[in-house]
């Protein structure tokens, strides 16, 4: 029998009362996966990477507006594609006021710092908003990927791009072994066993919240909210347990590809990741994934030793300088070899697979500490926006938000705005 809820209030007393009882019936209100409608065509994807630290002011960016006819020292690499992405000036992420808060808020667009005196909060990123509703069908609703490195490398708080629907940090996937392993590894699992480990596994939801009700008159507004956020991501990971048990009897996808090696750092990791990113896409296990590049072990495996942070403060050293326009151009030229993965990919129907992806490639610096007018690099989008241009928006400090608000409503999400944004820009589309 469960105990009456103390009038003193413990974190352990809180806890205890739903231990007792772990199980729950599965939310009856989601369809089983195989009442799901057929992919009858290629669905979209979107790919959002955050390289983080940004990049050489006067040898990077683009000066003009228009046609990119010629391109940039540090857009070189791109010279194959450049009909197939554009990069857009006047973009500000008005929620980000730290500079070595690096990629905290770039994919929520959220005032993270919010009134002065309160805590730190966060939202849903739109790589996860997006996958609510284009992963809905798939094994996966999105792939979250972080680097293994330990240094932030500019990307600030959190482990990835990804921050959930209470504002809490996603974990996410680390480094190409242990995303090989999640889209390809097969279990050896008894069915019995699989049971047994996903109800062990069952959300005590139902059982806590009959307590919090209680809980909720004896707490702080602030312990509140608290409460409210805690139960959130409970509800995620019980959703996500729906899932896991929607596609236990489905076996993973096989691949010609052989499971990399431990070890793999810098550019071969990233390229690698990529490469396992087209083929999730490709075998249809998601529509969606967010990567927090790597940064540190990039430059690292140039044969440079610097610190990515020390690095992007370049200003004043001829050195510092030559080695950041080296990295930059070591990034674009990912991003190209990224490109040619994408379009060399083929869908059933015979198309490529950049043919129905939107890729966003950017950072929430511009250099330095400089948090205003940061870089955005689009490309794809299947003919549904302008390629091969530098896009300057007409008003500076234009959110950021609206370029995610953009994107995700030309793949299909339905979405007005996300965090700090205003609109759409009508600039990028086709």
């Amino acid at each position: 029998m469960k105990k009456p809820l103390n009038s003193s209030i413990t974190r352990r007393n809180f806890l205890a009362s739903g231990s007792a009882l772990l199980a729950l019936p599965w939310l009856e209100s989601l369809n089983p996966l195989s009442a799901s409608p057929a992919l009858t065509k290629p669905p979209t994807r979107m790919i959002f990477c955050g390289v983080g630290y940004g990049f050489t002011e006067n040898t990077f960016y683009p000066t003009q507006a228009g046609a990119l006819d010629e391109l940039t020292e540090g857009l070189s690499p791109l010279e194959r594609h450049k009909k197939d992405f554009s990069i857009i000036k006047n973009l500000t992420n008005a929620g980000a006021t730290d500079p070595h808060g690096g990629s905290t808020s770039y994919l929520t667009c959220a005032n993270v710092t919010g009134t002065p005196g309160k805590r730190f909060h966060n939202s849903i990123s739109c790589d996860l908003l997006a996958g609510k509703q284009l992963g809905r069908n798939q094994r996966y609703d999105s792939l979250v990927l972080a680097s293994k490195e330990e240094n932030a490398g500019g990307h600030g708080k959190g482990m990835s791009l990804a921050w959930n629907e209470a504002g809490k940090p996603v974990a996410g996937t680390r480094g190409p072994v242990e995303l090989y392993a999640r889209l390809f590894g097969q279990s050896d699992e008894t069915p019995e066993e699989r049971e047994s480990r996903l109800s062990k596994k069952k959300s005590i939801l139902d059982v806590v919240l009959s307590d919090a009700k209680a809980l909720n008159g004896k707490v702080s507004p602030l312990d509140r909210d608290k409460l409210d956020e805690y139960f959130q991501s409970i509800r995620e990971v019980e959703l996500g347990l729906v899932k896991d048990a929607q596609w236990a009897e489905k076996p993973k996808p096989k691949t010609d590809r052989k499971a990399p090696e431990e070890g793999i750092e810098g550019e071969a990791e990233i390229l690698l990741t990529y490469e396992l990113i087209a083929l999730a896409l490709q075998a249809q296990q998601t529509s969606v994934v967010s990567y927090r590049q790597p940064v540190a072990s990039v430059i690292k495996s140039m044969g440079m030793n610097y610190d990515p942070h020390a690095l992007s403060h370049y200003g004043g050293s001829p050195t510092r300088t030559d080695a950041n326009r080296l990295r930059d151009k070591k990034c674009t030229e990912m991003l190209g070899k990224f490109i040619d993965i994408l379009k060399r990919t083929k869908e059933a129907d015979g198309s490529s697979l950049f043919d129905h992806t939107l890729l966003s490639w950017g950072t929430n610096l511009r250099h330095g500490h400089m948090i205003k007018d940061v870089p955005a690099i689009v490309a794809g989008g299947g003919g549904r926006l302008k390629m091969g241009h530098s896009i300057v928006l007409p008003e500076e400090d234009t959110p950021l938000g609206n370029l995610w608000v953009t994107l995700l409503q030309q793949a299909g999400v339905q979405v007005d705005s996300l965090g700090s944004s205003t609109g759409i820009l009508p600039e990028l589309l086709a």
